[in-house]
Parts: C-alpha cells; sequence; structure tokens
C-alpha cells in the first residue's frame, strides 16, 4: 500500500460522504492522492451496492494510470481487491463510454471513427485551401491596402491559410461547444439584419468540415462531448442506468472542463435530487483555457454554490521564497493589473509552505534562487545567456534536473540547437517533437523521396548518405562516404547502376576505384534493390523494412514502428493517398510542423528520470513537472503582455 500521510487540510476533505464538494488546490498541493484515497475510503466505508463504482474523471491519460495505480494500492491496503469498485476515465473516455451505449441516437452506427487531431486539422486545411479558391477575394477587404498582386500571392501561399485555419477552428470549436449545427448558424444569419462576412467565413468552413466528417461516418472529440450529452438528453432510462451505476463522481482538474462537459457531469450526478459530485481543480493554472473551450469560472462558480467548499493550500514543492513570489504575482493580478478587466481573472488562492513535521518539508530557502535578468536582451543575446549558465550548471550538478521553459516550440528548438552547437549539450526535447524523432523521419524522407523519384542520381547519393550516417562523427570515414556520393553524383542514368540488365553495367565501368568502393556499392545496390521489390506493400511494412536495414537499437525501432503505425492510420482514413501524399505528412513531422511524441504520450514525461540533463519544453507542457532548477525564457512584455501603454506584444498579423 503507497503511504499516505493526509495533512490537515486535507483530512476535511476525506470526511466527504455525500453531496457537492468543491476543492480549490494550489500546485503540488497533493489532490491527486487526496482524491484517490478519498475514493478507496467510499469503497471501504460501504457506500456503494455490489454493482456500483465511484466514477473518477481526469483530463489525460497518464493521469487516468496514475489515480488506477494509486486507488489500487490504497484499497490492497484495506483488504479489498485492488480492481473493483471504481472507474477512471478521461473525460473524452467518458464520452465514447456513453456514446457506445446508444450510437444511433447520436445518428452513428456502431463502427464509427473517432478522428485524432491531426486529422482534424488536415480536413479543416481542406476546408480552408477550398474556400479560398472559391473566394479568392473575399478577404481582401482585411488586408492592407499597400499590399500588391504579388505579395498577396504569396501571403495565399501560407500566411493567409494559416490565419484562416486558426479562425476557423475557434469558430467549429466554439460552436460545438454551444450545441449549434452549421444548420442552426445557417437559420440565425438569415434573421441578421446587418452583414456579418467572418462570420459567413467559419460558417462555409465548419459546414464543409462537418459534411468531410458524416460523409467518413466519423466525429472529432468536440463532437464526441456533444453527442454524449445527447445521447444522455434523450434516453431518461440510459441516464437512469448510468446514475445508478456511478453515485458517487470524483472529477479531477475541473478548471479546464467547458460548459458541455460541466453538463455531462452534471446530469450524471443528478440522481433524485441528491448530487454526489466533488470537483477539485486550480483555477489558476487553466492552460487548456488559452486554446480551447474550457473556462475557469465553471468551477469557481461551483466551488462558491457546493454544500462545503475546501482549500488545498499547502504546497512542499518550492521553497518559500519562490512560494511568495508566486503569491505576489496572483496579488498584484487581483489588486494592481494595468488592465481592470482581467482583475478577476485568478482565484485568490494563497500557496502555503506544509506544516513543520510533514512528509515533503519545503526546501530551503535562499534569495539567490530566484534570479530575475532585468536587462533588455535581443532573442539571440538571450539564447546565449541561458545557454552559458546552462552549460556551467550541469557541469557543477551532475545529478540534479533543469530545465528550460519557452513560450513557443519554435524557440525551443532553436535554444536546443544552440546547445547542441556551441555547448556540445544534448537536450531533453519535450516539443512538438524531438530531435530523434526529426532525424529519423528526415532520414526517411530521403529515402521514400527517392524510390518515387529513382531516375535521380541527387535522390539516390543522399540515400547513400542516409545508409552510411553512424559514420559522421569519423572525419577519415565520412570522406570515404562522400567520395563515394560523389561518384553516385555522376550517374546519368541511374537504372544502369542498379539493373543493368543488357545495356553496360555502370558499377563494372568504374575505373581508379577501390575494391572497398566496389564492395560498398554492392551492397548498396543490394539493400536499394530490396526496397524497391517492397514498394509494392502496403506503406507501414516498406517502412519496417526499411528499418530493418538501417536502424538497429531498440528506440530506433521502437520510434520506426510508431511511425508506420501512424503511415498506416492515414493510410486507412485516406485509401486514395499514394507514396506522394503519405511522404507529404512525413515532411511535415521532420520540419516539426506536427505534434509527434515517439515515447507515446507527452504527459508521461518524467523528469527524475534525465538528472545531470536539460529538458526543453513549453511553460504549458511543463505543468506539473518538476525540477531543481528552471529557465523561465521570454519572460516579457512582448510575449505576456499586460495591456500597459509601454508594452510591445504579438498583435496582428502584419498584413491584416
Amino acid at each position: 500500500m503507497d503511504q499516505f500521510f493526509p495533512r490537515p487540510a486535507q483530512k476535511d476533505i476525506l470526511t466527504y460522504r455525500g453531496g457537492t464538494m468543491g476543492v480549490s488546490a494550489v500546485p503540488g498541493s497533493g489532490k491527486t492522492w487526496t482524491l484517490s484515497y478519498l475514493a478507496a475510503e467510499l469503497i471501504y466505508s460501504g457506500c456503494l451496492q455490489d454493482d456500483q463504482e465511484v466514477l473518477v474523471v481526469t483530463l489525460v491519460n497518464s493521469a487516468v494510470i496514475n489515480f488506477s495505480q494509486r486507488i489500487s494500492s490504497f484499497l490492497a491496503g484495506f483488504g479489498l481487491l485492488p480492481s473493483l469498485g471504481y472507474r477512471v476515465r478521461t473525460l473524452h473516455g467518458l464520452a465514447h463510454d456513453i456514446v457506445k451505449e446508444r450510437p444511433e441516437l447520436a445518428g452513428l452506427d456502431n463502427s464509427f471513427q473517432i478522428i485524432d487531431e491531426r486529422e482534424a486539422d488536415r480536413i479543416r486545411e481542406d476546408a480552408v485551401y477550398n474556400w479560398l479558391q472559391k473566394n479568392p477575394h473575399q478577404i481582401d477587404s482585411y488586408l492592407l491596402e499597400d499590399l500588391n498582386t504579388k505579395k498577396i500571392e504569396s501571403l495565399l501561399q501560407k500566411q493567409i491559410p494559416d490565419l484562416l485555419n486558426q479562425i476557423s477552428l475557434q469558430f467549429i470549436r466554439t460552436a460545438k461547444n454551444l450545441q449549434l449545427s452549421p444548420k442552426t448558424i445557417q437559420k440565425s444569419l438569415e434573421s441578421s439584419i446587418p452583414d456579418l462576412p467572418l462570420v459567413n467565413l467559419g460558417l462555409d468552413i465548419y459546414s464543409a468540415y462537418q459534411r468531410n466528417l458524416e460523409f467518413r461516418g466519423a466525429v472529432d472529440f468536440d463532437d464526441l462531448i456533444n453527442k454524449a450529452y445527447q445521447d444522455l438528453t434523450y434516453d431518461s432510462a440510459l441516464l437512469d442506468r448510468l446514475q445508478d451505476k456511478w453515485p458517487f463522481i470524483l472529477e479531477d482538474e475541473a478548471q479546464d472542463s467547458s460548459l458541455l462537459q460541466q453538463r455531462i457531469l452534471g446530469l450524471l450526478a443528478d440522481q433524485r435530487n441528491q448530487k454526489n459530485w466533488v470537483r477539485v481543480g486550480d483555477p489558476n493554472q487553466a492552460i487548456y483555457e488559452s486554446f480551447t473551450t474550457a473556462d475557469p469560472k465553471l468551477l469557481n462558480e461551483f466551488i462558491s454554490s457546493a454544500d462545503r467548499k475546501y482549500l488545498l493550500p499547502n504546497s512542499g514543492r518550492n521553497t518559500n521564497t519562490i512560494i511568495s513570489l508566486a503569491n505576489y504575482l496572483v496579488d498584484w493580478c487581483n489588486n494592481d493589473h494595468p488592465t481592470p478587466e482581467v482583475r478577476d481573472a485568478l482565484y485568490p488562492n494563497k500557496i502555503l509552505p506544509t506544516p513543520e513535521g510533514d512528509y515533503q518539508p519545503n526546501p530551503e530557502s535562499n534569495p539567490d534562487q530566484i534570479h530575475l535578468h532585468d536587462e533588455v536582451l535581443s532573442p539571440d543575446k538571450e539564447l546565449a545567456l541561458v545557454g552559458s549558465s546552462v552549460s556551467r550548471w550541469l557541469e557543477k550538478n551532475p545529478h540534479k534536473t533543469a530545465a528550460v521553459l519557452v513560450p513557443r516550440n519554435d524557440r525551443g528548438k532553436k535554444i536546443a540547437g544552440l546547445l547542441r552547437d556551441q555547448f556540445n549539450i544534448e537536450p531533453v526535447e519535450l516539443l512538438n517533437s524531438t530531435l530523434a524523432t526529426r532525424k529519423t523521419t528526415g532520414s526517411l524522407v530521403r529515402i521514400m523521396s527517392y524510390l518515387i523519384d529513382p531516375g535521380s542520381s541527387k535522390k539516390l547519393a543522399a540515400v547513400y548518405e542516409v545508409w552510411k550516417r553512424e559514420l559522421q562523427t569519423n572525419q577519415a570515414a565520412w570522406s570515404d562516404v562522400k567520395n563515394i556520393t560523389t561518384l553516385l553524383l555522376t550517374i546519368k542514368e541511374p537504372e544502369l547502376f542498379l539493373s543493368p540488365g543488357p545495356s553496360p553495367d555502370w558499377l563494372i565501368s568504374l575505373s581508379d576505384v577501390s575494391e572497398d568502393t566496389i564492395k560498398q556499392l554492392t551492397l548498396f545496390r543490394q539493400i536499394i534493390t530490396k526496397w524497391h521489390q517492397a514498394i509494392l506493400l502496403p506503406v507501414d511494412q516498406l517502412i519496417l523494412t526499411i528499418a530493418g536495414d538501417i536502424f538497429f537499437t531498440p528506440d530506433e525501432l521502437s520510434l520506426y514502428h510508431k511511425i508506420a503505425t501512424f503511415q498506416k492510420q492515414l493510410s486507412t482514413q485516406h485509401p486514395d493517398w499514394e507514396l506522394p501524399s503519405l511522404l507529404d505528412e512525413l515532411k511535415s513531422l521532420a520540419r516539426n510542423e506536427r505534434r509527434f511524441f515517439a515515447g507515446g504520450e507527452g504527459d508521461q514525461f518524467k523528469p527524475e528520470e534525465h538528472k545531470g540533463k536539460v529538458v526543453i519544453t513549453t511553460a504549458h507542457k511543463a505543468k506539473g513537472l518538476e525540477w531543481d532548477r528552471v529557465y523561465l525564457m521570454s519572460a516579457n512584455n512582448y510575449n505576456f503582455p499586460s495591456g500597459s501603454s509601454e508594452d510591445s506584444y504579438i498583435s496582428e498579423k502584419w498584413f491584416i
């Protein structure tokens, strides 16, 4: 059994046996431990009948595993079977369970698909492209007047489609959260007096996006929530059965729930006018609010009206100096923020250190542990400053953990590159994708580019370098590789090397080359011939065939297996796609344009496994993670504007 020593604030929460309870928890206050132990106690205390469960709802898959393991451990300690009496689901997982009960109510068949974010992005991008093709001048009135035709054509290649894609994403998400279908919005527009061109734009793209999903018999994650709510409101027998099955609902990370998600849980908890619903979260850590329809004010309102309301204020995660700084920032926002309209954005929670004798005492305070660098820096100078500091600190602290937090993935890529190039430090990347993923995918891109265009000697030579890439660190050996690639570049007709047939064999015609060169080219020809034969296989099998010839470590082979699975999914979703279309997706991964976590979900990351190294990640992805030393980059009014007159911040696109 996991050892749990509840603090006084946690003991109060563990007395809960029914009704509504709202808990505002500060970072590092042990809310996961508290909810897990409460679930186990509700089961142990006999609050459930034999066929009932405590439903624990959380945000991400890694948290599901975490809760399940802890509840199981606590139940085993109580002498109970560790796998009975509870169910842990993400909000989307719960919605899927509900829809699967009665898919026909939601207009779906039993084999409906759920598309992931990557596929949703692709469908929306296609809808934006088609809209621009049909309406090439519709947005002209929003562009700067002095833009010439050539500049507008250039913007239409990428920047304008990217902007419209961002607008349409928010339009679609908001519409679905408000349960507004394209037809509903269309009816409202017909009765509106003013012309609303941006709403019409969003509606056109929303309609095209939704038609694409319906054609596939698919739903996205927002649809899943919407249709689960529909099922519960249309089928009272289903709702009654689920209410009886889950008499207690414990919700984690409640600050990141949307209105519709809250309504689903509210329906499930509303049993004969008795709601047994516990919501725990930190309203000041609502990171999903910035890119989804999550709304932390919903949690604040729930806490205000709950039967019981508590704070989890104690945290042993930080020193008192860091706690004081965090509390000051909340006070400043609530009382002195230059923009009065946002002074209610943060909940007035005070982080408190842990009580004396606590199992997690706060680290010893030292004023030097907080360093505010107030010198005005250029982006490049900031990179150099942080890189130098990281290098010095890692050298002195090989058994500690460190992280650099950046506002955006592209900034993380730059600091990672600087650490490698100037300080010979290999960082651990927790960005859209890691360097290892991009390099491995880049190798595959070169190989598949050649297989699509086998008449290119330039691409053939690039494949040879991929095949011999492990020799790059050996200057003499790499020089030999370069000599052979130079030879391959001279081939005017690569088929004379690969499949000479009755034609002269290019390899035999070589003179003044060493026996080793002939040997290496002969082996290379065998490999290339094998790949050409494999090109008729399904794309995932082709990729695994290539991987077996050029990758040998378990990590590399595991990564290639995930890439192969990803490509197989794309091929299934797009049966009309041939190798060039699939290759385009690989290129996006290699350029860090698509999110791809090779080791599984990014939220399963464990900093303690990377002692003596520095982790590069965004401030969003760092939520809930802990390091001994943290660099917060770009802490300025450009990236974090406050609305003051001195701000110089990221505003509208320059061409608007």
